[in-house]
């Protein structure tokens, strides 16, 4: 019973996020209170993350490296490069512009594999690029994000290289650690642990919303527009990239999901603790229209399952 409760629970990562966006724009007291508790949220979101990998995982990257390897460049390429040609074009404040090359320079959301499953998509292959772009971040976030906006503001590459590690990296290997030595134990209760990374993410969006509620009025439709225009460039690109390297159609459709779905998440703690309050709205924005989208093709991309011979 627990367990078909926190699936019904991880499975509506959307509807939660949303509930309480709107909970934190009218009650921001009790999310702006847990502000200073934010690192170590996210810490647990990627242990949770962590205990769901196995070995296997690693083992699939190995075996097929030249698709994983096209996948990950592809993820640091098109969005990093996306983001920077629309923070021009919309003319986006330093903040928000800053925050907004952070958010295209994540590495791929855990959420993606979840809505690849649900596609009809290549799942393994989903996984294998959400991990190896994870594993990639601690260098390639912060120096991108320094190389496209650091003249519209002043980046701590150091200080986001360690922030990452101590936030993405350690938490991860020991939830892995944890799966792979505690394998009987935790194979139990293993359906609590992305609920607990689903929690977490919930109320970081939900705190950058509680945050910048005086600036919302003003700034959100610039940034809702650049958002979607990203994240539906992010898609597309992404199965064009498949359709080049003459992937198959579950590939193509696994790619489109992987680099249109970004870690905001990830995004909105560095904007917040490098950046500021302002410079985290893009990032907490875009969790809410990469989760819509991709559940909208999801949707549709689950009606028309591939046949076997163009997988």
């Amino acid at each position: 019973m627990l367990n078909k409760i926190l699936a019904f629970y991880t499975k509506y990562f959307a509807v939660w996020v949303v509930l309480f966006g709107v909970a934190a724009y009218f009650w921001p007291g009790p999310f702006v209170a847990l502000k200073g508790y934010m690192d170590w949220f996210f810490a647990l979101t990627m242990f949770g993350i962590g205990v769901v990998l196995q070995v296997e995982d690693f083992k699939r990257i190995a075996q097929k490296p030249v698709i994983v390897l096209v996948g990950s460049a592809a993820q640091f390429s098109i969005m990093p490069l996306g983001a920077f040609l629309l923070s021009k074009l919309f003319n986006l404040p330093p903040e928000i512009a800053v925050g907004f090359i952070l958010t295209g320079s994540a590495p791929g959301a855990m959420a993606s594999n979840v809505m690849s499953y649900i596609a009809k998509a290549d799942t393994a292959y989903s996984v294998s690029l959400t991990t190896v772009s994870t594993l990639l971040c601690p260098l390639l976030t912060p120096g991108l994000t320094f190389l496209l906006a650091g003249s519209r503001l002043q980046v701590p590459f150091l200080e986001m290289v360690l922030s990452v590690i101590m936030m993405v990296i350690v938490p991860l290997f020991v939830g892995f650690g944890v799966r792979h030595f505690f394998k009987s134990k935790i194979e139990k209760i293993l359906p609590v642990f992305p609920a607990i990374s689903v929690t977490f993410i919930i109320f970081i969006c939900s705190l950058v919303i509680a945050l910048n509620k005086s600036y919302l009025g003003q700034v959100t439709a610039v940034i809702l527009a650049a958002g979607v225009v990203l994240n539906v460039y992010g898609m597309l690109a992404g199965y064009g990239v498949g359709s080049v390297f003459r992937m198959g159609l579950k590939r193509r459709r696994t790619l489109a999901i992987e680099i249109g779905m970004q870690n905001a998440g990830l995004g909105t703690v560095l904007a917040l603790k490098h950046f500021g309050e302002k410079a985290a709205m893009p990032a907490a924005i875009f969790v809410f229209i990469c989760i819509i989208t991709a559940s909208v093709m999801a949707a549709v991309w689950q009606r028309t399952s591939p046949s076997e011979n163009r997988s």
